[in-house]
């Protein structure tokens, strides 16, 4: 028997209903346009889905199903230090409501190989949420094709800008192949005295207003492709965005990729932004989604 990575997360950050789940996402997915694909990349929110399914669903949106062979999902850790900076999964399969997802064992040793990565527990695995967040959407989007495809899952650790530029350098080349689609998982800003974070600037108007401003701040930061001007931005604004260092290492691929290649076309744009709730006094709290997609040609 193959070891499975449990739905750990399934009826309580999502439902557990099949039939209910498979509805949710495609309603979400029928009500976002097709306009920046087919994507290479996405960047999609990881909260629960009753917040951030909507949202995220812009960037799944973007995906085209017969193309993609692997399906990359770097997502930050919350809970627990890797000491090599990444680690990969030990099991088979990824469980989710809708069926089972295969983890491509082949290209784990070869990243392993690297000596960059460390193979994570599974109750690590199993606490995780941000990439168990982003299995429902993918085994709804390539369900026609459920029997044809792999996920690499990597938990990203606390990394500086040093080695997210390593990391990218690791992962440039699985970007580059046209059969590969990267998932980076974030939430934007966690603003509110609970996430100890309360940047306000009163000349944006009300709280909520000056969150927006922030986050389409460093969106834009993002869109321009430049890693040095996005860690400035993170070190100037301390904006908490949780998957900064996923977003980081994505940067830097592209960035390897534009260096080899001065020719390529390549764009991220960002296609949805939301917040759980409008802040308004210093007592309110919230988190912001956003989703984006990266096309390249």
């Amino acid at each position: 028997m193959p070891l499975i990575r449990r739905a750990s997360h399934a009826g309580n950050w999502y439902t557990d209903n099949w039939t209910e789940l498979d509805q949710q996402l495609q309603e979400w997915l029928s009500k976002a346009e097709y306009r920046h694909g087919p994507a290479r990349a996405v960047i999609v929110p990881h909260a629960g889905y009753s917040y951030s399914g909507p949202t995220a669903g812009h960037g799944y949106r973007q995906i085209d199903p017969k193309n993609v062979k692997r399906i990359f999902i770097l997502g930050p850790s919350h809970f627990v230090r890797v000491n090599s900076g990444c680690a990969l999964t030990k099991t088979a399969q990824y469980e989710t409501p809708l069926y089972n997802l295969n983890i491509d064992e082949e290209i784990n040793k070869r990243l392993e190989a690297t000596g960059q990565f460390e193979r994570m527990s599974q109750d690590t695995d199993e606490n995780e949420h941000s990439i168990e967040m982003q299995l429902p959407y993918l085994a709804k989007v390539m369900e026609n094709y459920r029997n044809q495809f792999t996920i690499i899952p990597v938990l990203v650790g606390s990394i500086n800008s040093m080695e997210q530029y390593k990391y990218g350098d690791i992962f440039a080349p699985y970007l580059n192949d046209p059969q590969n689609l990267f998932v980076i998982s974030s939430d934007f800003c966690h603003w509110g005295r609970r996430f100890r974070y309360t940047y306000f600037d009163k000349s944006k108007g009300e709280i909520y207003k000056s969150i927006e401003h922030l986050d389409k701040m460093g969106m834009n930061i993002i869109e321009e492709l430049n890693a040095y001007d996005y860690e400035k931005y993170l070190n100037s604004y301390g904006n908490t965005i949780c998957g900064r260092n996923p977003i980081g290492v994505l940067l830097y691929a592209i960035q390897k990729l534009l260096n080899i290649n001065n020719g390529l076309h390549l764009e991220l744009k960002f296609l949805k932004y939301a917040q759980s709730s409008q802040c308004r006094t210093m007592d309110d709290s919230s988190v912001s989604y956003a989703t984006a997609s990266v096309v390249i040609q």
